[in-house]
């Protein structure tokens, strides 16, 4: 069961309890359900008690007992535990929690029924058209000369003859021969005595990971002045409201006429840095933080941030690489056994929230903080995906290089809405 799985659970519970005459509330248009905090126990937790517990007139922990018993009746679900003023934490049957999370993720990216990653994996989300502006122009129109479309490579790159991972131009080549030849083979002629292949029905298309109605059908008016952070902010807010249904109507306003969205300027202009740095620097601060524009978000270094989130996802795609010469792929599987795993999955699974709550506040940066702390800990846990010595591929390893593929499309998808490139090579 995935956290958005579990989210219509804990609903459906609070209708049932509503029908049944246990409650007397309006049910929700969502409940939030999150990996359990400190002090919390299970698989996932939801505080829909303590948002219940006002217009139910009942304390909140009494709201719970209520739930709890319907929660206990649903199918999937092993436990249910009550923590604190009135958290519930729910525990998951068997241990496929995590796998279930795993496929969710990979199947948005554009993975087969089993999880498997699919071609869309190495280039991340599409997220769709952005707001352009002057200012955004003149920062986009050096991308080509240094840097690539998310999921891409960069000239420094292309320059090189090895990545630090051992692979050569020749290995690359034969990554794209790999994954295009399929399709090299349906666009050829066929035969002319071939019989064409019968037509099959559509496959149902999946949402990406973190996409939800949150904002469905709503206008989001965004009045900004004519500053390069309030565009680049606003640049981003598109694409992030986007991802909760509702859709931003871009606006700029002249000195003293009311505006929704003024972040701090920038004291100089970012241009130098190039795009991604750029706008890493007027995204990654709190829009009521002064942005540092130095050279500093170019280094490739532990201390900077940028660098250590397009490093763990190049990193999460040299695992899936090295995984394919080992003769061995990606299977979503149980990992509670793997101690480093879980802070990835706790992070893993956050990430909607993250998403909602970025749409929610105008905030691009509660995303880029997020997959901050997606990529650190996916760089403390990929020490352990691949067979060390003469150990074999075992279905623990297919688990954690799942995981692994997880997270590198997790951070593909983050960097393309902040509109930021995510190489495949660093």
């Amino acid at each position: 069961m995935t956290p958005v799985e579990l989210s219509r659970t804990v609903l459906r519970a609070v209708r049932r309890a509503v029908d049944d005459g246990e409650l007397s509330v309006a049910v929700p248009a969502r409940a939030v359900v999150t990996p359990p905090g400190p002090g919390g126990r299970g698989d996932y937790a939801t505080n829909i008690a303590l948002q219940l517990a006002r217009p139910a007139g009942r304390p909140a922990r009494q709201v719970a007992e209520i739930l709890r018993s319907h929660l206990r009746d649903t199918a999937g679900v092993a436990d249910v535990e009550i923590t604190g003023p009135g958290f519930l934490n729910i525990h998951l049957e068997g241990s496929g929690a995590t796998a279930s999370l795993v496929r969710e993720i990979l199947q948005g990216a554009g993975g087969d029924a089993s999880g498997r990653q699919g071609i869309i994996l190495r280039t991340g989300i599409n997220s769709g058209p952005a707001v352009a502006s002057s200012r955004d122009i003149d920062i986009d129109s050096k991308r080509d000369e240094n840097s690539t479309h998310a999921g891409g490579r960069t000239d420094a790159d292309a320059d090189r003859d090895t990545d630090p991972d051992g692979d050569t131009e020749a290995d690359r080549e034969a990554d794209v021969d790999v994954d295009l030849g399929a399709d090299l083979d349906r666009d050829a002629d066929p035969a002319p005595d071939t019989a064409p292949a019968p037509a099959t029905a559509p496959r149902p298309t999946i949402p990406p990971y973190g996409h939800a109605p949150t904002l469905q059908g709503r206008v989001i008016p965004l009045r900004v002045p004519y500053e390069v952070r309030a565009e680049v902010v606003a640049d981003s807010l598109v694409r992030i409201i986007a991802t909760q249904g509702g859709r931003a109507e871009v606006d700029h306003v002249r000195p003293g006429e009311r505006v929704d969205l003024r972040p701090v300027p920038a004291p100089e202009d970012p241009a130098p840095l190039g795009p991604d740095a750029a706008r890493w620097a007027l995204l990654y601060p709190a829009p009521h933080d002064r942005p540092r524009i130095t050279a500093d978000h170019l280094l490739q270094r532990e201390s900077n941030p940028l660098f250590r989130v397009r490093y763990a996802h190049a990193r999460a795609r040299a695992l899936g690489r090295n995984a394919v010469r080992l003769g061995f792929d990606a299977v979503p599987g149980d990992l509670a056994d793997v101690t480093a795993a879980h802070p990835l999955v706790r992070a893993l699974a956050e990430y909607p929230n993250a998403l909602t709550q970025a749409a929610a506040h105008r905030a691009p940066d509660r995303l880029a903080r997020h997959l901050v702390a997606v990529a650190d800990a996916l760089l403390a846990f990929q020490h352990t995906v691949l067979p060390l010595g003469d150990e074999k591929p075992s279905a623990a390893h297919r688990a954690r290089l799942a995981l692994a593929a997880a997270a590198g499309t997790v951070l593909a998808g983050g960097l393309s809405l902040l509109g930021i490139s995510a190489p495949d090579y660093l």
